[in-house]
């Protein structure tokens, strides 16, 4: 099993376009294995849109890929959706990894748009279907609850001929629906313990759905920072998680140095994970730092790990 560090931003950290692009030259020059955008599209803090994000990273960087995580279906037009991944692809010639999700229920966006919570789910697995169906099809009907298509295709299609398709969450229907649709699921916020059980409960669902999920493809995610926890950067945004999720932020952040960061991937590792993405603590120059000593500190160990 081979272990790649990818790193991950929801807020956008950053003064200006220039700082975001001088961290994104240092990932792809530093050897991370990916970025990723998480979805947002409510917020009073300043934060990307996703499918933009991957468009402008398609064309400023020529090795690393990228990814959504994970973008929320049920808010989005899965043929506009599928157009955009396909797009994205090609001209990134086949460096896109979409991943899917439901879409968290406290989130902001199903009040400020008027969407019913309830529908999160069939909404997803409909747009799930659709979207396959249209990167693989020439024409697609489909006559769903939430959508119905008559004669739809899209081309391009993907360079990736078996675009990757990442499914997020932790429930007992995300479960089902990564055995279904999935090649390959995508933690939150779950401890190692938790990581693994789901994966254990995954795998089992894919073998009786007769698929199959490769062994390293499956990720998880957690916030990192070099230094002390009393930092005042750290306290606040792990008061901010809290708030946010409803989550303990203990024991979710790694604080410390490169080994406290390293044994953390490793928990993660033994729980069957082999997929991470890293979100670096801090604002400005500081996510530089972080990610610098990331880079120089951390990722010559991941790299031989098998």
């Amino acid at each position: 099993m081979s272990v790649a560090i990818g790193l991950g931003l929801m807020e956008f950290p950053f003064a200006g376009a220039a700082d975001y692009w001088r961290w994104v030259d240092l990932c792809e020059s530093g050897g991370v294995d990916s970025l990723w955008q998480t979805d947002r599209l409510v917020s009073r803090t300043p934060i990307l849109e996703c499918m933009a994000v991957m468009a402008a990273l398609a064309g400023r960087t020529r090795r690393m890929r990228f990814g959504m995580n994970v973008v929320s279906l049920a808010l989005r037009d899965p043929v506009l959706l599928a157009k955009q991944c396909a797009t994205i692809d090609v001209l990134s010639e086949g460096r896109l990894l979409p991943a899917f999700g439901i879409g968290s229920p406290v989130g902001p966006e199903w009040e400020a748009l008027d969407i019913d919570t309830k529908t999160r789910g069939r909404r997803t697995d409909e747009s799930l279907e659709i979207i396959a169906r249209l990167w693989r099809e020439d024409s697609v009907d489909f006559a769903g609850r939430h959508y119905r298509l008559k004669g739809a295709s899209i081309s391009p299609k993907p360079v990736q001929p078996d675009l990757p398709m990442w499914i997020g969450g932790s429930s007992e229907a995300a479960i089902r629906r990564t055995a279904k649709y999935g090649t390959g699921w995508q933690s939150g916020a779950e401890r190692p313990a938790e990581t693994g059980r789901i994966i254990a409960a995954i795998k089992t669902a894919v073998a009786e759905a007769g698929r199959s999920i490769d062994d390293d493809h499956y990720g998880a995610a957690f916030p990192f920072y070099f230094g002390s926890p009393d930092d005042s950067i750290v306290s606040g945004a792990m008061a901010a998680y809290t708030k946010r999720t409803g989550r303990d932020a203990q024991g979710y952040f790694a604080i410390g140095d490169a080994g406290t960061i390293l044994a953390r991937v490793r928990e993660y590792v033994d729980a069957g994970v082999s997929k991470f993405i890293l979100r670096p603590v801090g604002s400005g120059d500081g996510v530089l730092d972080q990610t610098k000593q990331l880079i120089e500190k951390v990722l010559p160990s991941i790299s031989t790990r098998k």
